[in-house]
Order: structure tokens, then C-alpha cells, then sequence
């Protein structure tokens, strides 16, 4: 079995929140998606995507020659119109239906997409806030023994709390968190609590739960 390493990092982060994944080169882009909720720590409440940015998916001049303006253009051709495929679910958290407007992510394996170290792909997660990831392989090896994939390897800092308005709302969050006499103190507060530790990485508690996700 192939292993690809994974790096994790949540853009616009500073510093970096990022994890470190090892997981089988054959999974699906589907189960992937599964992964990093759990690694990161989000809770699989908003809607998601991947997205594969590469120039050379752009249709080629004898493509374009071919394309009838009088019929509309399907998803997947705009989608690679602008150097782009794009990766959904079927469904919505919730078991229901979705209108997708690219290819099904369990339908497409993560060596498929990204066949060799330094390969990218964006993740992106909740439309309404823009949490944006980047997900990049870094290393491309055998499977060890003794060891049951996919496993979280390292990582740094909390992940942000569901639905605080994107990196800006959290950063917003964390200093009047960090300031009792801010006038948004008592509010904020009363909204998401005053338990909020940005530096928290467990990354036994992120394993006992990929465990829990293997069965």
C-alpha cells in the first residue's frame, strides 16, 4: 500500500494552523474530506469542496472550436475553462440531495488528482465563513507496519469554532476574548463561551477518533 503524507494548513492563519496526515493513496477524495474534519476539527456542518487548480486543464483551441453556443455548457467544461476541476459531495451534511456543480468526490481517488509529491489541492469548507485550506503531499512512501492509516503524524494550535465568521471573525474573537472590558466581551461570550484555547492541539484525541473513523 502507498502512503501519501499529507500537510493540512488552514490559509490566512498566522501563525500557521496547520495538521500533518498520513493516509492510503487510494482513498477517495470523499473519504478525505472525512479525514480532515476530523484532524482539523471542524464538525461536518456546512457544505464543501475540492478544487484542483492546473492550466493545463483549460480546453485546448480544437475543444473550443467544437463547442456548441447554442447548448449550455456543463459544469465540468466551465469549471476547466478556468484551469479548474472541481470536486463535491452527492449530498448535503444532512442526507440531502445537492445540486453539485463539478464531479462527485467519491467517485474520484486522491492519487488520481494528485499523483506525486508537491501535488495541490484546495479545500474549502462552510461557503459562509470561507475556511480555505490547503492540502499539499509532501512525501510518497510504502506503508509501515504496525501502522493503521489514516494516522495524524503532528499539527499546531485550535482549530477555529464553527460558524465565527471566517479567519477575520476568529481573530476578531480571540481579542475580545483576550480583553474582559471590551465592549463585545459579555456577547461574544454569552455566543461561544469563554473556553476558547487557540494554542489546544490534541493529537491523541484527533487518533483515537481516525480510529474510530477506520471501524
Amino acid at each position: 500500500m502507498t502512503i501519501y503524507q499529507l500537510r493540512v494548513s488552514l490559509k490566512y492563519t498566522k501563525p500557521p494552523i496547520w495538521r500533518r496526515v498520513a493516509v492510503p493513496s487510494n482513498i477517495t477524495l470523499g473519504q478525505l474530506h472525512e479525514i480532515i474534519q476530523i484532524a482539523m476539527g471542524w464538525t461536518n456542518s456546512h457544505l464543501h469542496q475540492f478544487i484542483l487548480r492546473d492550466k493545463s486543464l483549460k480546453p485546448t483551441r480544437d475543444e473550443m472550436r467544437r463547442v456548441d453556443l447554442d447548448e449550455p455548457l456543463g459544469d465540468v467544461f466551465i469549471n476547466r475553462m478556468r484551469g479548474e476541476r472541481v470536486f463535491a459531495p452527492a449530498t448535503t451534511p444532512f442526507g440531502d440531495p445537492m445540486d453539485m456543480e463539478g464531479e462527485d468526490e467519491d467517485e474520484v481517488l486522491l492519487e488520481e488528482v494528485c499523483p506525486k509529491v508537491k501535488g495541490k489541492l484546495i479545500y474549502e469548507y462552510d461557503f459562509g465563513d470561507g475556511w480555505e485550506h490547503t492540502v499539499e503531499v509532501q512525501k510518497v512512501e510504502p506503508a509501515k507496519s504496525k501502522v493503521d492509516y489514516p494516522v495524524c503524524l503532528a499539527g499546531k494550535l485550535a482549530c477555529p469554532p464553527e460558524d465565527c465568521g471566517g479567519v477575520f471573525g476568529y481573530y476578531h474573537l480571540l481579542e475580545v476574548l483576550a480583553d474582559p472590558k471590551h465592549e463585545e466581551y459579555e456577547d461574544l461570550v454569552e455566543w461561544m463561551g469563554d473556553d476558547i484555547d487557540p494554542e489546544v492541539f490534541d493529537i491523541e484525541e484527533i487518533n483515537a477518533m481516525l480510529a474510530e473513523w477506520r471501524g
